[in-house]
């Protein structure tokens, strides 16, 4: 019994190897812009990726034709959202302390997860709103207002000038 299953066990690792191979690039940076951290130092980014992937392997005879794809994906955006909505924040801050980076930083983690998967994974706003247990219109709200605080970021304060146009020393 043991070497009827052997070949199968080896086509199932290589299937899931091509699947890594063309798809974790991707997972990975859709990871890294939910966690809002730099491209070369992104932990839980890649721990966000690791836990997905490890999941969909061990799902990965139940697919039945389901896309992995989308499967590890969507759970990539739950656990995110799990600990964006269930430690308050504690998601939004990198280990140690640092704070988020980049263009995405601005946005709150509900803000980055809705705009990731609206804008970058190209996912329908019905869909979001089905996985995430939102309304329809709260998705489309903060998809709306994470792309207008993108498009025009807060202006920094104006320099204090001195008398006659002359910055002060």
């Amino acid at each position: 019994m043991r070497e009827r299953l052997a070949p199968h066990g080896a086509r199932r690792t290589h299937e899931f190897e091509t699947f890594v191979a063309g798809a974790a690039g991707r997972l990975l940076h859709a990871a890294t812009l939910l966690t809002a951290e730099p491209q070369d130092d992104n932990p839980r980014a890649r721990r966000l990726l690791t836990l997905a992937l490890a999941h969909t392997y061990a799902c990965w005879q139940r697919l039945h034709g389901e896309d992995p794809y989308e499967h590890a994906r969507r759970y990539l955006a739950t656990r995110f959202a799990h600990g964006a909505w269930h430690h308050r924040g504690g998601i939004a801050t990198r280990p140690g302390g640092a704070r988020p980076h980049g263009p995405l930083a601005r946005l709150t983690p509900h803000e980055r997860l809705i705009l990731v998967l609206r804008l970058y994974e190209g996912v329908g706003e019905e869909q979001v709103a089905a996985l995430l247990g939102l309304p329809l219109e709260r998705v489309r709200t903060v998809c709306d207002r994470a792309t207008a605080t993108l498009l025009h970021p807060p202006r920094s304060p104006a320099r204090a000038v001195g008398r006659a146009g002359v910055a002060p020393s």
